[in-house]
């Protein structure tokens, strides 16, 4: 377990467990945070649900949400943390990421 990897604002954590409700999410799943390649600025995140571990996952939990991230991603994503935002500007997860030097304007992708 790796503490503070990636914090859960109190409104990204009530949306998890809201849509793990609705989609059904058997009892042990956990919110799966990667990288990869692609966007506007070169990397992208990625946010499913999940419920099998994989061989080199990090997990951790905050807030009460389990989340786990591969080890590629791992040093992309520390100290990042997960808010939702449900402005005019579009529903959805948003990455406040330290590790990012360039993000485009959707916030859905990054440089390092």
């Amino acid at each position: 377990m790796t503490e503070n990897m990636i914090t859960v604002h109190e409104n990204a954590k009530d949306q998890v467990h809201r849509l793990m409700a609705e989609q059904g999410c058997t009892e042990g799943s956990f919110v799966r945070v990667g990288v990869k390649g692609g966007g506007c600025s070169g990397l992208m995140y990625e946010l499913t649900f999940d419920h099998e571990m994989k061989e080199g996952d990090q997990s951790f939990e905050d807030n009460g949400v389990k989340v786990v991230v591969d080890r590629k991603s791992f040093l992309y994503l520390v100290g990042t943390e997960l808010q939702y935002s449900g402005g005019l500007n579009g529903k959805g997860f948003v990455f406040h990421n330290p590790n990012a030097n360039r993000t485009c304007g959707c916030g859905e992708s990054f440089s390092v």
